[in-house]
């Protein structure tokens, strides 16, 4: 991890636990410092709330960051009326909304040294009317008005893509909450709309290991024609819930060597939100072991609402919702593989679990919403 990281990181992972619950206080503490000492062997891939804000974002994680190369996540959070600016750089980024609605506006930019992150509530560098045309063939940007929703547990929202070199201004005239997920690329592709009635909602699983996967940022499933995913240079981005009670990313299964047509090599950020019942805040756990790959990434984290779990190399999974507290995160990847696509490999001592779910019927609680028949706006 680098030293930048580090500075903004969750405290699990450091040798010194005196140092640690010191650095944490209360609720944090005692999540940091987890039986076994496995927080030591976690290398700081848990991120809790809070930990991983920098400047206007409540999470910001970025290749330098992370110590990877490809794959970046910000949470921004808008008060009523506010706007933020920011220069895409050398990445692609999907504006997803994960509560509220927003404008987002997008100029390529020809200029490829223009800086400028502007905070929240600010104009910044990027203000909408900034530069000009982008690669031939490309158009200029665009402006998107995006509906969004309620929440993460309410329904499937609509979202922007906004290509690398451009800038960008996000307005909310009732404020929200807004991922901003990213990946480095060589490509610069059209700034677009993504409507919520095209986002294939998926059911995946059976029995407890029922899940729901909205797939609006996915990558063409192999075999698959290109119209089966969102276009990207590289990102590939989903939304995954999964009903209290139950494990999802499961059996285990990983990404961390390129093994053409078998196994894809991706960088992966899980985000999480958890749903709160009667009044209680809600908890999960998300497990990670090491593959014999990269840092030997181990993980097993309680995670609750703004957390977020790095995942460089490792077998992942599973995801637990803790029993009425359904679950939410938000998966990014990217990875330096000629092909975008998003080829797993089972862990051989779990994967036999799939040959048990044509026996079982899919969770009745899923889907817990449909995508809409038809555009919002």
């Amino acid at each position: 991890m680098s030293a930048e990281f580090a500075d903004t990181a969750d405290v699990t992972g450091t040798a010194d636990m005196a140092g640690m619950a010191d650095a944490a206080d209360g609720a944090d503490a005692a999540r940091a410092v987890d039986a076994g000492g496995a927080a030591a062997a976690a290398g700081g891939f848990h991120l809790v709330a809070g930990r991983g804000a920098d400047g206007p974002y409540a999470l910001d994680v970025s290749p330098e960051k992370a110590g990877w190369g490809y794959s970046s996540l910000r949470i921004l959070e808008l008060p009523p009326g506010g706007h933020h600016a920011f220069a895409t750089g050398d990445s692609e980024w999907i504006v997803l909304p994960l509560s509220g609605g927003c404008t987002v506006d997008c100029t390529v930019r020809t200029d490829a040294s223009a800086d400028g992150d502007g905070d929240a509530g600010s104009g910044g560098a990027g203000d909408a009317g900034s530069g000009g045309a982008g690669d031939a063939g490309v158009p200029a940007g665009g402006t998107f008005q995006l509906a969004g929703r309620e929440s993460v547990f309410s329904g499937v929202t609509d979202f922007a893509y906004v290509p690398r070199d451009a800038q960008v201004r996000i307005d909310s005239r009732a404020g929200g909450r807004f991922a901003l997920t990213g990946a480095r690329c060589e490509r610069r592709l059209p700034a677009r709309y993504g409507a919520a009635s095209d986002v294939p909602v998926e059911l995946r699983g059976t029995g407890t290991c029922s899940r729901q996967v909205n797939n609006f940022g996915a990558a063409a499933p192999a075999g698959g024609d290109s119209g089966q995913g969102f276009a990207c240079d590289r990102l590939i981005a989903v939304e995954v819930l999964t009903p209290g009670g139950n494990w999802s990313s499961y059996p285990p299964h990983k990404h961390d060597e390129c093994r053409p047509g078998e196994e894809s090599e991706l960088e992966e950020i899980y985000y999480f939100e958890i749903a709160a019942a009667h009044g209680t805040e809600g908890l999960g756990y998300q497990r990670v072991t090491p593959s014999g790959r990269g840092r030997g990434t181990d993980v097993l984290a309680e995670v609750r609402t703004g957390d977020a779990v790095l995942i460089p190399d490792g077998w992942h999974g599973p995801s637990i919702a803790a029993p009425g507290h359904d679950m939410y995160y938000l998966n990014v990847m990217a990875g330096p593989g000629e092909k975008r696509e998003w080829l797993i490999c089972d862990h051989p001592d779990h994967g036999w679990i799939r040959a048990t779910w044509p026996q079982q019927p899919v969770d009745p609680r899923l889907p817990l919403y449909e995508a809409p028949a038809g555009d919002p706006r």
